[in-house]
């Protein structure tokens, strides 16, 4: 960017592109920017490029949201004026309000109570109709519940659609856009360093840049507490990265390597992009802030280094940027290690505070050729 153009006055800024206006508020989706993050991740030149997925009108899940829905419309699964209905802790629920106010379509989206009253009026004012689970499953966790309330939902509706961003291949193939966007604002990309949740993104992106860069090393990160890469699940205050179930559209062969990291790593992280970057959001973002920084250090000078940020701040304001609940939750004055601890298989032990594992597999036994090994 001319920084000159910062401090000219508006009339001599004429010149400069002007973005067209959109007909439509799915017109907005994509194209987002990146930005260039050292300090206090990495030493400079040694940083990486975020892609903010904030800019989007209610985050990356705009994307998935308008995809599946557009497609299933296509193949006749959903017909038109039908509900659908899904399970979500937030974001996505925000693409598929803007799905369905785009082909007219009634939203339900089904969460639990860790959604934030904000989130929830939000959805509701936007025009969903929000269902909260009372109770988590006994195994499955509050995932479970939800998508078992979703069972219950579309049994009572024949004509419902349920995207399941879990296990639809939609879902992945909406990030490959996002990979183009990638290639044409940075270029080469050495490594992408993304959250894994349902699996979407990190899959769809690396896919697409890999057709350019077939040497891509992609990591993964994830919760501690999740289960998606073998690890126990357990109570999580993370919200849109892990998993206490197994999403099959993780594609646990394209990772080189998986990092766990726990919520004051994350506030931190997401703290400090705030204060020095004007940028920040969510927990996805603070864990991988923190890991693409790490990489950022770790790796060659000169490495190219691409990283996810899922959102903006706005809907964590009373948690990750509310000091009282953060003290009360205990996540303040604990500043990340300049190392993550490191095990050799992601199940040798319980992890509880940022680490990172060289081998990935399927906890689920099929049999997966690890990226890293390329």
């Amino acid at each position: 960017m001319d920084l000159s153009l910062l401090e000219s006055p508006l009339s001599d800024r004429a010149a400069t592109p002007v973005p067209l206006i959109a007909r439509r508020p799915a017109d907005l989706v994509g194209s987002t920017p990146a930005l260039w993050i050292e300090k206090p991740f990495a030493p400079p030149g040694r940083g990486f490029y975020a892609k903010l997925e904030g800019a989007n009108p209610g985050g990356i899940k705009d994307r998935p949201g308008l995809h599946m829905v557009r497609e299933a419309r296509r193949r006749g699964e959903l017909l038109p004026g039908a509900p659908v209905v899904e399970s979500s802790s937030g974001t996505l629920g925000l693409g598929l309000v803007l799905a369905g106010l785009t082909y007219g379509h009634p939203v339900t989206v089904v969460t639990d109570p860790g959604m934030e009253p904000s989130m929830v009026r939000l959805l509701t004012a936007l025009g969903a109709h929000v269902d909260q689970v009372a109770a988590p499953h006994a195994d499955g966790g509050w995932q479970r519940a939800r998508r078992e309330r979703v069972a219950e939902l579309l049994d009572r509706a024949p004509d419902a659609y349920c995207p399941d961003q879990y296990h639809n291949p939609d879902n992945r193939a909406a990030y490959r856009p996002l990979a183009a966007e990638l290639v044409a604002q940075i270029g080469r990309i050495d490594v992408l360093v993304a959250a894994v949740g349902t699996g979407g993104h990190s899959a769809g992106v690396a896919a697409g840049l890999r057709e350019s860069f077939p040497g891509l090393r992609l990591i993964g990160v994830d919760a501690t507490g999740s289960t998606i890469f073998g690890q126990p699940a357990r109570p999580r205050l993370m919200r849109g990265l892990g998993s206490s179930i197994h999403p099959s559209n993780v594609d646990y062969g394209a990772f080189s390597e998986v990092h766990w990291v726990g919520p004051a790593e994350a506030v931190w992280a997401c703290r400090r992009l705030a204060r020095l970057h004007y940028a920040s959001g969510g927990w996805s973002v603070g864990a991988v802030a923190l890991v693409a920084g790490w990489a950022a250090r770790t790796y060659p000078a000169g490495t190219r280094i691409a990283a996810i940020f899922p959102d903006g701040p706005h809907r964590y304001l009373e948690t990750v940027y509310n000091d009282a609940w953060c003290r009360e939750h205990r996540l303040l004055g604990q500043e990340p290690p300049v190392e993550p601890d490191e095990i050799a298989e992601p199940d040798e032990c319980e992890v509880t505070a940022w680490t990172r594992c060289g081998q990935v597999r399927d906890p689920l036994g099929r049999d997966v050729t690890t990226a890293g090994a390329r």
